[in-house]
């Protein structure tokens, strides 16, 4: 037995031959094999097979074959078997001292064919994932995968052999015949299928599957088990009632009169809330104009939620007193909860066992707060507070959500909620998101993800959540720094970033990578939808920027097609005689907002045409862009296509960008930003559509 990791349940990793044994009982094509214990038997069971064979080490110690010499191919008759046994014991012996050899697989050996990965591994979010690609021996420097978290079905699993780049090769590449896909795809789904259903199968390489022109074999496989593993069961979690995040009344414990404690500027920050607010602080019979209670029991009133700001040890009881009390929701600021060792992971257990016998929901702890700001809710810390708008935003980072905050504001950036997920003790992303979805001012919703620990149910309700409104992720943690060794090709391949970029694709959810692209999309699709098509016309003064525009269509794959002839003939009859005639519209710079407004009328007369239009300007002396703005508004009232602006400069392009951005409209100050937006929407109705 080859022990992974020591304990009860102690991961193995399975003999060549037992791993072959399992694929074959999942019904993917193995080699004829057998096991040889002596240069004799080697001899027997290679003529047994017909030549030629192929013959490997058995050793729990040697994991990579080849570099301990543990592999000889192309054995052509009993005498070389034999001898080939030999040899590898010697070397083995040589380069693994102290391996225990257990005999040689002895294995028919197939001819060269297209070599590729097929592997499995058991995510900590998602549970078990699919990957596959090109494999052979530069499989970790090729890193050609795709990745799909399980249950898989048959169109899934061709969607990922189409995926990869290597994907000519099984098609047929230049002068080489089509391989079999349908054997490929089939072997593949058998394996998923098995991979799912066996609680014991951790995580497998097989490394290389041969392709041919007609079927496939899996030569080499790694297979890692853990034996008497059981079924895992699923812990039913009790959704959240979303009424409970417009609470009428709030309590604030821990609330302070001293402006450098976090009691204080929370208070602060509710007295605009229009519903009862009590603080509570024993030492102070008045905070901020507000009077003050010693206890949660001394408030008159019903409470519907309590933002608790205290130290962490007296948490605890302050929770029972709120039980007490019959408050619905409790909004946990503080910190010194599990991120601070055993003590404070005693204590988190100890508030959740409360909430459940209390019948109290709570965010955090260890978090910023909610912010709802139609409602002039604002529970959290932060010194400044947002506008409203159609953006709901919930992030696993409170530094995150002050950092955003603080920049939406002179980018006239807003929201309809933003939420500080914490330590998510009880309510976590999920809940979170099912909040955020069911609010009305909602129409994208952007999550900052640093984990996600139900996954599965994390997938099944954002699946239902993007089919309504646009999720938008962006997920930290993708330089691996930090992370232990995978043990498999696949667990190096598929890392916890890779499973978390295929969960949020299958799931529907636009991933992202930086937080300007988060907001970018998020604004676009609050604003415009999904673009119904992938036929974009740009429209320009500057030759320069329509350049800049083409290259950029074609990196995030939208199309720029070419002008009808019923297009060119309507432009012809007003703009210069050098006009582009070509898509994008290069108008000539010698033209104000008055010849923009002539072109948008043609568009708008041609909007089966096209699916979406960049509008893009530059400073100009003929140019007054509060009146661009304004056509441009028209331009898009008019259509039922997507229309977004790029107002290119500084302070000379403001007011265009303000009226734009009164009406709702998209504006990007880089032509990339608005290119890639609208790829990543594109992506996602692809998505999205199958």
């Amino acid at each position: 037995m080859n022990t992974i990791h020591g304990g009860q349940d102690s991961q193995r990793l399975l003999t060549e031959k037992e791993g072959l044994d399992l694929l074959a009982r999942a019904g993917v094509p193995v080699p004829e094999h057998g096991v040889a214990k002596s240069a004799e038997e080697a001899g027997q069971i290679a003529q047994s097979l017909g030549f030629p064979v192929v013959m490997k080490v058995i050793s729990p110690q040697v994991v990579h074959k080849s570099d301990a010499g543990g592999v000889t191919t192309g054995i052509r008759n009993a005498e070389e078997a034999r001898e080939a046994f030999l040899h590898i014991s010697r070397s083995v012996r040589e380069k693994v001292p102290g391996a225990v050899l257990e005999g040689m697989m002895v294995e028919r050996e197939y001819p060269p064919g297209l070599e590729l990965l097929v592997g499995g591994k058991t995510d900590p979010a998602f549970g078990k994932v699919i990957t596959f690609g090109m494999g052979g021996t530069l499989v970790e420097l090729l890193r050609d995968v795709a990745i799909r978290v399980l249950p898989v079905d048959i169109t899934m699993v061709k969607e990922m052999i189409r995926e990869i780049r290597g994907y000519p090769l099984v098609r047929g590449y230049r002068n080489s015949l089509p391989l079999d896909e349908e054997a490929l795809a089939d072997a593949i789904l058998r394996v998923a299928d098995r991979f799912l259903h066996d609680p014991e199968w951790d995580e497998f390489d097989i490394n290389p599957l041969i392709l041919y022109q007609h079927g496939c074999v899996a030569v080499d496989a790694r297979v890692y088990i853990t034996p008497g593993r059981k079924p895992g069961e699923i812990a039913l979690h009790d959704p959240a009632d979303p009424a409970l995040f417009y609470p009428r009344s709030v309590a604030v414990i821990g609330a302070s009169s001293d402006p450098h404690k976090i009691g204080y500027v929370v208070l602060r920050n509710l007295l605009q809330f229009p519903g009862s607010l009590y603080p509570v602080n024993p030492r102070h019979p008045e905070i901020l104009g507000k009077h003050a209670y010693p206890s949660v029991g001394d408030i008159p009133g019903d409470i519907d939620a309590a933002v608790i700001a205290i130290p962490a040890r007296a948490v605890p009881g302050v929770l029972k007193e709120c039980a007490d009390k019959g408050v619905k929701l409790a909004i946990i600021l503080s910190s010194g909860f599990r991120e601070s060792g055993d003590e404070g992971k005693a204590l988190e257990e100890e508030i959740l066992e409360i909430g459940k016998a209390g019948g109290i929901r709570i965010v955090g702890p260890n978090c910023l707060g909610i912010i709802v700001p139609h409602e002039s809710l604002n529970t959290t810390f932060d010194p400044v507070s947002p506008r409203e708008g159609p953006i709901g935003f919930i992030s696993q980072s409170g530094a995150v959500i002050t950092t955003i905050v603080d920049w939406s504001i002179p980018e006239h950036i807003g929201f309809s909620m933003i939420l500080s997920v914490g330590n998510q003790v009880d309510l976590g992303f999920v809940d979170f998101l099912r909040v955020v979805a069911a609010d009305p001012h909602t129409h994208a919703i952007i999550l900052y993800i640093e984990e996600i620990r139900r996954g599965r149910e994390f997938l099944a309700a954002v699946k239902d959540i993007t089919g309504k409104k646009p999720v938008i992720a962006l997920k930290s943690g993708s330089s691996g720094i930090g992370q232990k060794a995978a043990a498999s090709h696949t667990g190096s391949l598929a890392g916890n970033y890779q499973v978390y970029q295929a969960a949020f694709l299958q799931a529907g959810v636009i991933p992202v990578y930086t937080i300007q692209e988060a907001f970018d999309v998020a604004e676009l699709l609050a604003s415009e939808g999904y673009p119904r098509g992938n036929r974009a016309l740009v429209v320009t003064t500057a030759g320069g920027f329509a350049v800049m525009a083409s290259d950029y269509a074609e990196w995030y794959g939208i199309t720029l097609p070419p002008l009808p002839a019923r297009i060119i003939e309507a432009l012809d009859a007003f703009l210069p005689s050098m006009w582009s005639r070509e898509n994008p519209l290069d108008i000539i710079g010698d033209g104000g907002a008055e010849r923009y407004a002539r072109v948008f009328d043609v568009l708008t007369r041609f909007q089966d045409d096209w699916d979406i239009a960049v509008v893009i300007a530059v400073p100009s002396a003929i140019l007054d862009p509060t009146h661009l703005g304004q056509e441009i508004a028209r331009f898009s009232k008019n259509t039922h296509k997507m229309v977004i602006g790029c107002l290119l400069g500084g302070d000379s392009m403001r007011s265009g960008e303000r009226v734009l951005r009164e009406r709702h409209i998209p504006n990007y100050r880089e032509i990339d930003g608005a290119f890639r937006a609208v790829g990543r929407a594109l992506s996602a109705r692809l998505h999205k559509d199958d």
